[in-house]
């Protein structure tokens, strides 16, 4: 009798058990999701979020074999259930639904999830900003970062971070967000379209040019106008430089500014952070070659005279010193600073003066002569310091007036100001 193999027979029919089996298996995961699923969306619309975030969780694990019709909805879901309480997680959740229903050729999802991703968006900017202007920079900072990093287009809230981060005192980061910055060209250069609330008189930023238009046809707002804001890229480079001087890093800051001057050679402010370095570095000879640069750049600015005039000042060349605050001040007749300076420099020449007149107690024809010659700065002094004054009073204008007064006799100005000198000093 012929005995039959039936191997072959019997692993056929395993094969089909276990594939109906997997199959089996499959279908009650599938159902299981999609239960799972209906619960968490039910849980949502009831705004139960923690059950729904429970329900969401005990998913993830299925998320990379989860069937293809069950996946744009358990993104939706999960950045519904997450919502506010963890806004990165339910931004995620939602960028994912965006590239998968993307690849999918389908937007079943998106267009309801799209406002509820902006809505994170202003809730999360507006935590920041409500942080910064309480001083709570800590926070602030890595809410201005999530911010950004919810939407990258908003490159102003890296900014944004940066500073905060500044100041909160934590350089490092902040170190890392201004590379960022510059690594992806922000400027800062934008339009700000503005107009005047009619309620409160009060000139307010509205955000677009058709929301600004708009509003004022709606009547709320009058006088429609609009303001460029100036390119911050040479304020980024110099709170690069300067974290990396303060780290000890001062060979970095010096090339981190000379190679934003080469990309920029007649940008006048990256001049003049790197001037500005020099004073933190008291190398007071580069400052000045800086300041010279930077004149011949942009020769109407007033302030880069007085700049100079400072220098020279501190460095004893009185007469040049003079020189170049007297151009501040014919390019700019209301320059206080540049009065009150002027006026001191002139005045420096008096420490001679007052040494000679030391030395010739006993022989008074000579020191009269050299007291002539004291009034005679102050008389030339004087119109300046006044000037100075009109302009913006202080303590030290006050002070320095009564002095020459006194000096000069002149009693009825010096009373006149005695008063306001005690006042200044509280008395």
């Amino acid at each position: 009798m012929k005995i039959k193999n039936n191997n072959k027979l019997i692993k056929n029919k395993m094969k089909k058990q276990i594939l109906a089996i997997s199959l089996g298996l499959m279908s009650v995961v599938a159902f299981g999701q999609k239960k799972e699923l209906r619960s968490a969306e039910k849980a949502i619309k009831k705004g139960d979020l923690k059950e729904a975030k429970v329900i969401i969780e005990s998913l993830e694990s299925m998320e990379p074999t989860m069937e293809s019709k069950y996946k744009a909805k358990y993104y939706f879901l999960r950045g519904a259930a997450y919502g506010k309480t963890d806004v990165q997680k339910a931004a995620d959740a939602y960028t994912k639904l965006f590239e998968y229903e993307k690849e999918i050729g389908k937007q079943k999802y998106t267009k309801e999830a799209e406002p509820k991703l902006n809505d994170l968006v202003q809730f999360v900017s507006n935590k920041a900003i409500e942080q910064y202007n309480a001083k709570d920079y800590e926070n602030a900072k890595d809410n201005f970062y999530l911010t950004y990093k919810l939407s990258p287009k908003d490159t102003s809230f890296l900014y944004n971070a940066a500073i905060s981060s500044s100041l909160s005192e934590n350089y490092d980061l902040s170190l890392s967000h201004y590379k960022e910055l510059k690594e992806i060209g922000y400027t800062g250069i934008s339009t700000q379209y503005l107009g005047t609330n009619k309620e409160t008189g009060e000139e307010e930023n509205l955000g677009s040019k058709t929301n600004r238009d708009l509003m004022v046809k709606t009547g709320q707002y009058i006088k429609p106008t609009q303001k460029t804001l100036e390119s911050k890229y040479a304020e980024i480079v110099k709170n690069i430089s300067y974290i990396l001087v303060n780290q000890g890093k001062t060979e970095e800051a010096i090339v981190a500014l000379q190679e934003a001057r080469q990309a920029n050679p007649k940008d006048v402010n990256l001049i003049l952070n790197e001037a500005q370095l020099y004073i933190k570095l008291e190398k007071m000879d580069k400052f000045g070659e800086l300041m010279q640069e930077a004149v011949k750049l942009d020769p109407t600015n007033p302030t880069l005279f007085f700049n100079l005039g400072v220098i020279n000042a501190n460095q004893d060349k009185t007469e040049e010193a003079v020189k170049y605050y007297k151009k501040a001040i014919e390019l700019d007749p209301e320059y206080g600073d540049a009065y009150m300076n002027l006026a001191v420099t002139m005045l420096s020449k008096e420490k001679e003066i007052v040494e000679e007149m030391n030395k010739n107690l006993s022989n008074f024809k000579k020191y009269d002569a050299l007291q002539a010659k004291q009034k005679e700065l102050y008389k030339k002094a004087l119109p300046f310091l006044v000037k100075a004054d009109n302009i913006s009073r202080n303590e030290g204008t006050v002070r320095s007036l009564l002095n020459i007064y006194d000096t000069l006799g002149m009693e009825k100005e010096a009373d006149a100001l005695r008063p306001i000198y005690k006042e200044f000093r509280g008395q």
